[in-house]
């Protein structure tokens, strides 16, 4: 039952009615370990993972694209200062919002395009009107979303949600530009490694074992993330592990019309894009020292987790 090709079977029935993992709470097999939560990555040169930046502004700092065309033809000045919004599903469906980025905008380029002050005057209205101190606080600044938490560089963006159809969770880099919401994880300057180790099948496994669901779906959160023991590659291997990396995204390029959904569907996933993953999952698990051939998903994290007890010991 090799991880690469028998995943589907032990991570069914590790979630089937009845199901009672024995020594720890997470898998047959392991010691008994629990995952504590943490506030930084258990590897301290991984930089940290954090939620995108939240508006809590009734939705008037948020527009459809037939809003932001509406507004650009006759405002053209205001292009500059809207950027494209994005969230879990915009993410992997490749959906279009737009969103009001003021930040360090001078209130001179904008105050007099009234369609825009009347939203920023319904942002303080909602805020006012909020139960929560901090966000009535915050209508004083209508202007800004209530947490910013952008990155000054391209990130890699996680999605917060995801069905567990799907084999590998889809996770990319975004421009800095693009702004993302707090429906989304991003781990700015993330390295062709870390990518290449973050959509591999060792961390899907850890993944599929230590995550919370909303309903059936993956829910993403920092403690997966802060967890995970990362391996300790040789130069060797860690250039392997990016050249895969770039294999995958390179697979993606080549279908510019498909969304993330299209692409990770286990029924429509391009060939050339599955080859690719399947290298990484080989380059990834010889990293770790796993056997590749015949390792199942349990007896993966069962490794996984005695690496975690090694490490935060």
């Amino acid at each position: 039952m090799c991880i690469l090709d028998k995943y589907k079977k032990d991570s069914v029935a590790n979630s089937c009615i009845g199901y009672k993992p024995q020594s720890n709470g997470y898998l047959i097999g392991a010691e008994n370990v629990f995952i504590q939560s943490r506030g930084t990555p258990l590897n301290p040169d991984m930089p940290k993972i954090s939620k995108g930046s939240q508006p809590t502004d009734g939705g008037n700092l948020i527009l459809s694209e037939i809003e932001k065309l509406e507004l650009v033809t006759k405002y053209p000045e205001a292009e500059s200062f809207i950027r494209r919004f994005i969230g879990s599903d915009d993410f992997i469906n490749n959906k279009y919002r737009y969103c009001l980025w003021l930040k360090d905008v001078s209130p001179a380029q904008y105050r007099k395009i009234s369609p825009i002050t009347e939203r920023i005057a319904k942002v303080a209205e909602v805020r006012r009107k909020s139960p929560t101190k901090s966000v009535q606080k915050d209508a004083e600044i209508p202007m800004l979303f209530t947490q910013i938490r952008q990155p000054e560089s391209n990130y890699l963006a996680v999605p917060e949600v995801s069905s567990q159809r799907r084999r590998y969770i889809p996770i990319g880099y975004l421009n800095k530009d693009v702004i993302a919401s707090n429906k989304l994880y991003l781990v700015p300057e993330a390295s062709l490694y870390m990518f290449g180790v973050l959509i591999s099948n060792v961390h899907m496994s850890w993944v599929r074992v230590v995550f919370g669901r909303l309903k059936s779906d993956y829910s993403y959160s920092p403690a997966v993330y802060n967890n995970f023991p990362w391996c300790s590659p040789t130069d060797k291997q860690k250039q392997q592990i990016e050249q895969t990396a770039q294999m995958i995204l390179e697979a993606r390029a080549k279908y510019p019309d498909c969304s993330l959904a299209d692409l990770y569907d286990e029924t429509t996933m391009p060939p050339e894009l599955r080859k690719a993953h399947q290298a990484n999952d080989k380059a990834v698990m010889i990293a770790y020292g796993f056997d590749y051939k015949t390792m199942t998903e349990s007896e993966c994290v069962a490794e996984l987790m005695k690496l975690y007890q090694k490490l935060t010991k």
